[in-house]
């Protein structure tokens, strides 16, 4: 059925900035306080920041802890894959909230075309034939140790699979291949070993799953298979669970292994909204141009990969490819040991909801979108209803600014995403549905992995890593002073562990992918940030993260999803409500230069032949841009000149877009920043060229090193215009 609320029109024509700016009446005055706010700082953005600070008092006041813990418990008490009763569930749980705050609120369906497991069986003979191993083992931990777990047998968590998996019925020897880089490939081709024809054994860790699958299934592989190794979430970093929170011997982190770094969403409608009207004659249905392997793959616990590591014979792995399970491991690739899977996936098209909540703002055009996704692998404590927990908490203050008077200069829309875990697709399938109203969004915030422990992390795009900043500024933390104050103490402790250089000013993390900003900012070019707070989590996609893994090690009092809540409400708040955009494009500007000086030196290294000079004059120009308008958005500008800086300011992220896309991907369009190729979660800077530096292609890079110029000089000009 048609929702009966949607979405604000997309505008037939660009409004003028004067139109804009005349439209918009003043904002709502705060209710009167006694409370002593102490003397106003001063924010980037605002003219005058004493309404704003008052709004922002009124708000910190309302997210619950108790009623966190609520949402947690609530969201979290049935396994909710996504399309599944129960995700549907949650979806509905979700809109409901919404529309008690006051947002308007529809539940958005998406078809798209998911695996489920029908049949998941593995098995390990050794060279005598004898059976070592069948699986995958169910999860278990023993209910009379250290309290057990109260969820490890509900009868509709899923086989442990991984989604976008082939169907398959294989049997080969086993290689074992490390993280599955493109580096230990390599060294294995140096040492003689081919993985052609085999089943390629590899441990999470150090590049996304995905990208593990391609190049396993580029090289020629039948299978792989992927699993836990204790050194980097188990026994070696402590306790296992129940006792501890790293992961325990049956855990198995599922996964997607989708081709994310080609592109993400629903693997049959790239670039195409996956509505439920959708034609057929639409959507992909040639292998060959989709974001599926062909092989199988599917993950294992360390409990059912020992006994395969353990009999590999050939010769000894490289010292740094030894995990952490008590024997020499080994690259087999012999009769040793030889592998049987047998996997049956049903594919077909199935039904994902979105969950949309709008506040209107005067400004109907500039959108400040926020999200979280809501299906999980099983039970998503953490990953990812932590952060829906908090979203809905921040929700729940929007709705009491509302209740007194208070109206968003811009316009708030808050996503709650399905189907994240296969492959980022709803939220993915709603940019791509939105992709004319999204060229006017100022901001896409993301959480996912809201909270796992008390120390807070955060990512952005370089023009809004000060926003960031300022935001952590205002809100409290459990720990005492500022959740900035606490973030920059843990810094400052690990640069002093390490011996590195003094840190004076919190460091924020660059965007790579892996969670719902991806298509906001990669495909649309809307700027982005992320934020969550982290802890040891050594259960990430098993069974075990549960509530009661949550409350005996994450949060036990859900203060620190009080802390979320604030500041992603704030990101929010300030966004919606800033004089002028608070982009601090100066930022923006060394960093790209910093960026191209890097690739010249890797290309000098490297004997590559490549001329960088339009490149680093038009990086140059940009950065001098980024401190002219800068000067234009502390000036305290109003009406129709406040409107062009503003059009400017966000015109000039979208300029940073080649239509083109990136070699190999055209879905990916920033020029600055996506997804390694073969990284898939760690991003890579200036992707086109650095990529074609890696792979020695010196046409390919200075054919990227143009396209990056003409973006930096389109960028560069509209700023440099701004206020004219």
């Amino acid at each position: 059925m048609p929702p009966t609320e949607t979405l604000p029109a997309p505008p037939t024509a660009v409004p003028e900035p004067a139109a804009a700016t005349a439209a918009a009446p003043p904002l709502a005055e705060p209710p009167t306080s006694s409370v002593d706010l102490g003397p106003t700082p001063s924010v980037f953005g605002y003219n005058d920041f004493s309404r704003q600070q008052k709004w922002d008092n009124l708000f910190l006041s309302v997210p619950d802890a108790k009623l966190a813990g609520e949402h947690l418990k609530t969201l979290t008490s049935e396994p909710h894959w996504a399309s599944s009763p129960e995700d549907q569930r949650t979806a509905q749980y979700v809109a409901a909230k919404f529309r008690a705050a006051g947002l308007t609120t529809e539940i958005v369906p998406f078809r798209v075309y998911l695996n489920k497991p029908l049949k998941i069986e593995i098995a390990a003979f050794d060279a005598a034939g004898r059976r070592l191993m069948s699986g995958p083992t169910p999860e278990h931990v023993d209910p009379k140790e250290y309290g057990g777990d109260p969820f490890q047998d509900d009868p509709r968590v899923l086989p442990a699979f991984n989604g976008s998996s082939a169907s398959g019925d294989v049997t080969a020897q086993v290689v074992y291949a490390n993280y599955g880089t493109v580096q230990d490939f390599k060294l294995l081709e140096k040492m003689g070993i081919s993985v052609k024809g085999k089943i390629v054994l590899v441990r999470y860790g150090a590049n996304f799953r995905g990208v593990k699958v391609m190049i396993a299934q580029q090289l020629g592989a039948v299978g792989v298979l992927i699993y836990s190794d204790p050194a980097d979430d188990g026994y070696v970093h402590g306790d296992m669970y129940p006792r501890g929170p790293w992961r325990p011997a049956s855990a198995v982190q599922r996964g997607s292994v989708q081709f994310l770094t080609r592109y993400p969403g629903d693997p049959e409608t790239p670039g195409v909204a996956s509505t439920p009207d959708l034609p057929e004659s639409d959507r992909i249905t040639d292998p060959a141009k989709m974001n599926q392997p062909s092989i199988p793959a599917n993950p294992l616990s360390y409990q059912d990969a020992e006994p395969i590591l353990q009999g590999l014979g050939g010769a000894e792995s490289p010292r740094d490819w030894q995990g952490g399970l008590p024997f020499t491991y080994h690259l087999g690739g012999t009769a040793s040991i030889t592998v049987h899977m047998h996997l049956e996936q049903e594919y077909k098209l199935r039904t994902i909801w979105d969950v949309i909540g709008i506040i209107p703002g005067w400004d109907t055009r500039a959108w400040v979108v926020a999200g979280n996704h809501r299906d999980a692998w099983a039970f998503g404590a953490v990953d990812p209803n932590s952060g829906t927990a908090a979203m809905l908490e921040a929700v729940h203050g929007f709705g009491e600014l509302l209740k007194q008077g208070w109206k968003p200069r811009r316009t708030i829309v808050i996503g709650s995403w399905d189907a994240e875990e296969e492959g980022l697709i709803g939220s993915t399938e709603w940019a791509e549905m939105h992709a004319a109203e999204l060229s006017h969004a100022v901001a896409y915030f993301n959480t996912d992995v809201g909270v796992s422990g008390p120390e807070f992390t955060a990512a952005a795009v370089p023009s809004l890593k000060q926003f960031v900043r300022e935001v952590a500024r205002e809100v409290p933390s459990p720990k005492g002073g500022s959740v900035y104050d606490q973030w920059l103490k843990a810094q400052q402790a690990g640069s002093r562990i390490r011996a590195a250089e003094p840190i004076t000013e919190v460091r924020i993390g660059t965007l790579g992918s892996g969670s719902d900003f991806t298509p906001f900012l990669q495909h649309l070019g809307v700027p982005a940030t992320d934020i969550g707070s982290d802890g040891p989590y050594g259960v990430y996609h098993s069974v075990f993260d549960n509530y009661n893994w949550f409350i005996k090690f994450a949060d036990p009092t859900f203060v620190y999803e009080q802390q979320q809540a604030r500041v992603f409400g704030l990101e929010v708040l300030h966004m919606a409500d800033t004089d002028v955009l608070p982009y601090d494009y100066r930022l923006y500007g060394q960093d790209v230069v910093s960026y191209l000086k890097a690739a010249q030196e890797r290309a000098t290294a490297a004997k590559m032949s490549l001329d960088f000079s339009d490149a680093t004059t038009a990086a140059q120009r940009f950065a001098a841009a980024g401190e002219s308008v800068y000067k234009l958005q502390t000036s305290h500008q109003s009406g129709v000149a406040l409107a062009g800086v503003n059009f400017a300011l966000r015109d000039a992220e979208t300029a940073l877009l080649n239509n083109a896309g990136l070699p190999h991907r055209p879905w990916y369009k920033h020029t600055i920043y996506a997804p390694g190729e073969y990284t898939g979660y760690a991003a890579v800077v200036i992707p086109g060229v650095n990529e074609g530096i890696d792979e020695a292609d010196a046409a390919r890079t200075q054919a990227q090193l143009v396209a990056l110029t003409k973006a930096l000089n389109r960028a560069a000009k509209i700023l440099e215009d701004a206020g004219k």
